[in-house]
């Protein structure tokens, strides 16, 4: 959960400062989108070696050598430098946090809980996640306040988030390590070794891909991230089309981050209670819902009522992220190959970091800047009604599966 926790916030710092990094970077919005284009590129190439690498080494030293490759990017990243070397420094941010890093934390999850308790171990560790989010984000935005206050200089907000950055990638050098220390080797423990049997093999991989599993939980990832996406727009969006100041923007998404906690610990225990496939269902309906609602209502209403929207919009995106990793218990993976079939679904589930900032230039081109925005919401919750459906399906087959297995017994 540290280890998470820390890793994600510098490279995703648009979704409390956006406005103040265009202009401290002196980039556009769709240089931006370009630069998040480049880390979706290295993210999706990066999945499934990820997940052999994560079957072959130890979590440990990838953990620690992910957290450090992390935390250098960011360093340089403070010193502002040049547009190029920012998209350098994305490509490292890139590399360090899926190739060596994605798959070994999600498998050590897995290997950790049962077919029964897959809802709420997902659904903790993001919840727990994202109260180290929260909890570092606050520290960020007591930072950017207290060193910018009411000054609109650039001068000050360029110190104020330059500040932040060094805050973020020194918490990621200290939990590096941390995660060395203390951590436990993986390889080396005499209860998490397996027979020759069961071990990695790379002929095992067509046990992978012939597992329809697979790529319905890829497309359930694909389509519950891309309205997750969204989250990284509503700072923009109060900003930039509501008049919001920057403070008041940070102090907004710092409430959303609070409901990752929230929203991913009970959408576990719900997936647990209820169903897998009907809590994530549930949690993309609702946050259509919301986004819609965000489409629609007057510009006019009161910053409270948008805030307040966004909040509720922000507890479904994190019961989303907190449950459409539970499906794995329902995949029939076996666990020497689960790393590996986690790089596969992650390949599928995280295209949208390519596809969708493309998209966004496109919209934002089309439809001016306030109609950017809200064409992004629609289309976004058209999306997450998609992927409702899509679960739905993942639920029948699996049940029918499930029945057929009984006959057969």
């Amino acid at each position: 959960m540290l280890a998470a926790g820390a890793i994600y916030p510098v490279i995703y710092l648009r979704a409390q400062y956006q406005e103040t990094i265009l202009e401290v970077f002196n980039m556009t919005l769709p240089q931006m989108n370009n630069l998040y284009s480049i880390l979706g590129m290295v993210f999706v190439f990066g999945y499934f070696p990820s997940g052999i690498l994560s079957d072959k080494f130890s979590a440990k030293n990838l953990l620690a050598i992910s957290l450090l490759g992390t935390a250098i990017g960011g360093f340089w990243f403070a010193q502002v430098p040049e547009f190029s070397n920012v998209g350098i420094i994305f490509a490292i941010w890139g590399f360090f946090s899926v190739f060596t890093f994605w798959s070994s934390h999600m498998k050590v999850v897995k290997m950790l809980s049962t077919a029964d308790e897959d809802g709420r171990f997902f659904g903790i560790l993001d919840g727990g996640r994202g109260l180290v989010e929260a909890l570092l984000a606050l520290v960020a935005l007591g930072i950017f306040s207290g060193i910018l206050g009411t000054s609109l200089d650039l001068g000050d907000k360029k110190s104020a988030l330059i500040a932040v950055i060094y805050m973020y990638s020194a918490v990621l050098l200290v939990t590096s390590i941390l995660v060395f220390i203390f951590v436990e080797d993986d390889k080396k423990k005499g209860a998490a070794q397996i027979d020759e049997s069961s071990r990695f093999r790379f002929s095992d991989l067509g046990e992978v891909f012939k597992n329809k599993y697979v790529y319905l939980q890829g497309l359930v990832v694909f389509t519950g991230y891309a309205v997750f996406w969204t989250n990284y727009y509503f700072g923009g969006h109060l900003q930039t089309n509501l008049g919001v100041s920057p403070v008041a923007v940070g102090s907004i998404m710092v409430a959303v981050l609070w409901m990752r906690p929230i929203g991913g610990t009970l959408g576990g225990f719900l997936a647990d209670k209820i169903g897998k496939s009907v809590t994530i269902a549930g949690a993309l309906v609702g946050a259509g819902v919301c986004l819609v609602l965000l489409a629609v209502l007057p510009s006019t209403l009161p910053t409270a009522v948008y805030g307040a929207l966004i909040i509720v919009s922000g507890l479904f995106l994190y019961a989303i992220r907190g449950t459409y990793w539970c499906l794995l218990g329902q995949s029939k993976i076996d666990a020497a190959i689960m790393g590996t079939a986690i790089g596969v679904i992650s390949f599928i589930g995280y295209l949208p970091d390519i596809v969708l900032p493309q998209m966004n230039s496109f919209l934002w081109n089309t439809f001016g800047n306030e109609g950017g925005y809200k064409a992004y919401f629609v289309v976004s919750m058209v999306i997450g009604l998609a992927g409702a459906v899509i679960a739905i399906v993942y639920k029948k087959l699996h049940t029918a599966d499930k029945a057929k297995a009984k006959v057969e017994v």
